[in-house]
């Protein structure tokens, strides 16, 4: 009997997306492996940090790296970078930030949940309108000394009234202004690795427990090197804002072999499975007299297809009430749902191949 069994804890299928409230993904092989070895001795955390940093920057081909305890943390220990720098005395005061660069921007359509990260740091989130005709000037003025960073979500439905990144960069750049993009789940493309820095965003923040596969509770930062100096001196071990936010060795470790397999993945193949996935799950259910869409790219910008189904009146289900009843089944299936809250949305990221037929079947079985 496995762990989850005997706990009394149901597993599912997830044919949603890489949710932390599901588990993120599944680890593959190297990832585990590389973990448990990292468990069977003892290192200097500083010494390996360094390390697993150097190596990752390569992978992605940027300046500088570093592992976080989550995409969350990177961007509290992102922001307390621009607003202290690698400065001891200045990373002792946080969040006590009361006077020099306490300022973060965000623009008022990127306002979410996520952005409560930046305010452990003692910062003040200062919103800018959405996207007019005024954006530039608008932006130029909510520049001042106090200004530390201005924080930029790379998704769909944030990006949709936002002025365009690279005119923000270009602004910020003028005014000597950094630039944190969160690309949480902005796998694939692997070019976004590398992608965001080379338009001249300074820092970068991907999830490690997203597409990568890695440790769900890593996330990576990638960016200027002198920024991520910064961030490690906001980081544990160190005695800062971010030493509850601690990477034990295994997450370092992990991570690393998480992003090693993934760039060095058959991304052209990866996008046919997915295609597949999408083409069999569309396939059935227009069989199964519902409506069926290929939707490209995802809700949320990523460069992979998910399978839309509409369910029609007659069959007794709205796309919520599918939902939920594809969730209250066993085994337990997670879907999405539309932007409209029309269709469910069934994403092939983490299907596997007997799980694509447990899905059809179990479609077959509500509305066939």
């Amino acid at each position: 009997m496995n762990i989850y069994k005997r706990l009394g804890v149901k597993e599912m299928i997830n044919a949603a997306d890489s949710y932390t409230i599901i588990g993120g993904s599944l680890m593959p092989n190297e990832v585990i492996e590389a973990m448990s070895e990292a468990a069977r001795a003892f290192v200097s955390i500083e010494e390996l940090h360094d390390a697993v940093g150097k190596r990752l920057a390569e992978l992605t081909r940027n300046e500088a790296a570093m592992v976080t305890g989550g995409a969350a943390a990177a961007m509290a220990i992102a922001a307390a970078a621009c607003m202290a720098g690698a400065d001891g005395e200045l990373a002792g005061k946080l969040p006590c930030a009361e006077a020099g660069r306490n300022e973060i921007l965000l623009y008022s359509c990127q306002n979410n949940g996520f952005v409560q990260a930046v305010r452990l740091t003692g910062a003040k989130v200062i919103e800018l309108e959405d996207r007019t005709p005024d954006s530039d000037r608008q932006l130029r003025e909510a520049i001042t000394g106090r200004t530390a960073c201005l924080l930029y979500f790379v998704s769909t439905q944030f990006e949709r009234y936002a002025p365009p990144l690279g005119d923000v960069i270009s602004i910020c750049r003028e005014r000597g202004v950094p630039v944190i993009v969160d690309a949480a789940a902005q796998l694939p493309p692997v070019s976004n690795l590398w992608a965001y820095t080379e338009m001249g965003v300074d820092l970068v923040i991907f999830s490690g427990g997203k597409t990568l596969r890695g440790p769900q509770n890593t996330g990576l930062v990638v960016g200027r090197e002198d920024l991520i100096a910064a961030c490690r001196a906001h980081s544990s071990p160190r005695s800062s804002v971010g030493r509850p936010m601690k990477v034990s060795k295994e997450s370092l470790v992990g991570l690393l072999a998480a992003v090693e397999r993934y760039v060095g993945l058959d991304q052209e193949e990866l996008s046919r499975q997915y295609e597949f996935a999408v083409e069999t799950i569309c396939a059935h259910a227009r069989r199964l007299g519902l409506r069926a869409e290929r939707l490209y790219p995802g809700p949320t910008g990523q460069s992979y297809p998910r399978a839309a189904l509409y369910p029609d009146p007659s069959c007794g289900y709205t796309a919520e009430s599918l939902q939920a009843e594809l969730k209250s089944g066993d085994p337990m299936i997670w879907v999405g749902l539309s932007e409209d809250k029309a269709a469910i949305l069934v994403n092939p990221l983490h299907l596997q191949d007997r799980e694509i037929a447990l899905v059809c079947d179990r479609l077959a079985r509500l509305v066939g």
